[in-house]
Parts: structure tokens; C-alpha cells; sequence
């Protein structure tokens, strides 16, 4: 009978040449009763490129519709970051416009109590004012010169807050003279016109802001005054009110910890806030 075509091999009747074969014709010799290791490799390696072909395909598609994404959500962003600027200059806006409306009408009064009264009035919204333009002018810088940005900051929220006539009531800032990062820099400042607004709330007198090194986190910034202590049972993670809220939130933003306690010669109420 036919015997099977011996498998042709190079290098003429050399048994140690390599053979010479075509990939395709391996399933053909091997239904022929020919299984050669070497033909079992190519076959392999042909279907293991043709799965990472099929692979690299999907990995494109995804990757383009994920780039797709990403543009839309930065469209997005881009979008609410000029709704929220062109808030912020609106807000700032009319800020100004109700301080000078209020300045006029002081002029215009007759009356001295009336016009006086609207004169603070307007001094009051123009620091209010002030605040808040500082607040947006350290947008876009890296860091922060944060100390002298407290003294401003107190200094404009006294002027606003304090009578002229009670000159042992105001704000002092002391501590470290420090920068810090803006991104640090800007829910601290959120932090002190919280922890400041509450302090102005029940201090009889002055208020202390401290800027201090702190062995446990790095830094501590401490809002002090002399009103009537916390009570014994007081624990801001359970306060349900706004301020210590927002406190709460900048300070995880910061990876900081808040703490509380008396305030100088164990009289008052200090809150602190510890942070890296």
C-alpha cells in the first residue's frame, strides 16, 4: 500500500537537519499521524498573537473612550470654574456697590445717628469686602505667606467687628512667621474666619490666634478666648452646627485633626487644629 510522504528536511539526508515546513500544512501532516513538537509551538504562538491582536484592539477602544471622558470631564470643569469665577466677581461686585450705595445715603442723611449708623454699615460691608478679595488673590500661587495673611485678615475682621470705643477688645495674631502651600493655605483660611467668627461670638475681650510648631503633626493653629468655657460634655464631631461642619471638612481636606479645650490661664475656650 501508500506509505505517508516522509516529512522533507534540509540539508539532504543529514537526520540532524531541521525540518522544513509550512505552518499550515501542520494540521494536514498531523491527521496523516505526523505530531512534531515544532508545529505544536507555531500553532501556539499563532493563537496566542492573534488573542493579544484581539487584546490590543479592545485596550485601544477602551482607552479612547476613557480619553473621551476625561475631555468632557475637563470641559466640565473648566465650564463650572467660569460659572463659579464669574460668581465670585458678581458677588464681589455687589458687595461694592450696597457699601457705596449705604456710604451715599449717609451723606445724604439729616439725621447724625442715621448717617452714622449707615456709615458703619458700609464700613462693615467693604471690609467684608476686603476679606474676600484677599481670600481670591492667592489663587494660582503655590504658596502662601499664611502669618501675614492672618494679620490682615484679623486686622480687617476687628475693624469690622469691634466698636472703636472698647479698645481692649480685638484679635491678636502671634506664633510662627511661616508660607505655607496654597492648597494647604486656603482651607486653613477657611478654618481661622470659622474658628475667628465663633471666638468674636462669646469673647468678652481679646481673641489669640496662634500659628505653632507641633511635635505631633508638624503644625497647630489655635483660635483662644476668654468667654465662657466649653462644657464639660462638648464634642464638635457630634455638633450638628454649620461652622464646626465646615471646620470638620477643611480639616480632613488637610489631613489635619481638630482638638479643644480652656484657653489661657484655663479660663475661655481654645480650638485647635493640627496638621501636617
Amino acid at each position: 500500500g501508500m506509505q505517508a510522504a516522509s516529512p522533507v528536511r534540509s540539508g539532504g539526508g543529514d537526520p540532524s537537519a531541521k525540518l522544513l515546513f509550512a505552518p499550515d500544512g501542520a494540521n494536514s501532516l498531523r491527521a496523516s499521524g505526523f505530531d512534531i513538537p515544532e508545529w505544536h509551538a507555531v500553532a501556539d504562538c499563532e493563537c496566542e498573537l492573534a488573542n493579544d491582536g484581539r487584546t490590543e484592539i479592545r485596550l485601544r477602544e477602551a482607552l479612547a473612550r476613557s480619553e473621551a471622558l476625561h475631555r468632557k470631564k475637563d470641559a466640565r470643569i473648566q465650564y463650572y470654574e467660569v460659572l463659579s469665577q464669574e460668581s465670585d466677581h458678581r458677588l464681589l461686585n455687589s458687595l461694592q456697590m450696597i457699601s457705596s450705595l449705604l456710604a451715599m445715603q449717609s451723606r445724604a442723611s439729616k439725621n447724625a445717628e442715621t448717617a452714622s449708623e449707615l456709615a458703619i454699615a458700609a464700613g462693615r460691608i467693604a471690609m467684608i469686602d476686603r476679606v474676600h478679595r484677599r481670600l481670591h488673590s492667592i489663587d494660582g500661587s503655590e504658596t502662601v505667606a499664611f502669618t501675614q495673611y492672618l494679620k490682615d485678615f484679623c486686622r480687617d475682621f476687628s475693624a469690622m467687628v469691634f466698636s472703636q470705643n472698647r479698645p481692649e477688645q480685638g484679635i491678636a495674631v502671634k506664633g510662627l512667621d511661616i508660607e505655607l502651600p496654597t492648597v494647604t493655605a486656603i482651607p486653613l483660611g477657611f478654618i481661622a474666619n470659622e474658628l475667628i467668627t465663633n471666638a468674636v461670638k462669646n469673647s468678652r475681650g481679646q481673641i489669640t490666634v496662634r500659628l505653632d510648631a507641633n511635635p505631633e503633626k508638624g503644625l497647630a493653629l489655635s483660635v483662644s478666648n476668654d468667654g465662657a468655657a466649653l462644657p464639660a460634655d462638648f464634642d464638635p464631631a457630634a455638633s450638628t452646627g454649620l461652622g464646626m461642619k465646615i471646620i470638620r471638612s477643611f480639616a480632613n481636606q488637610i489631613g489635619g485633626e481638630l482638638r479643644f479645650g480652656r484657653g489661657d490661664n484655663n479660663e475661655g475656650s481654645r480650638f485647635t487644629v493640627l496638621f501636617p
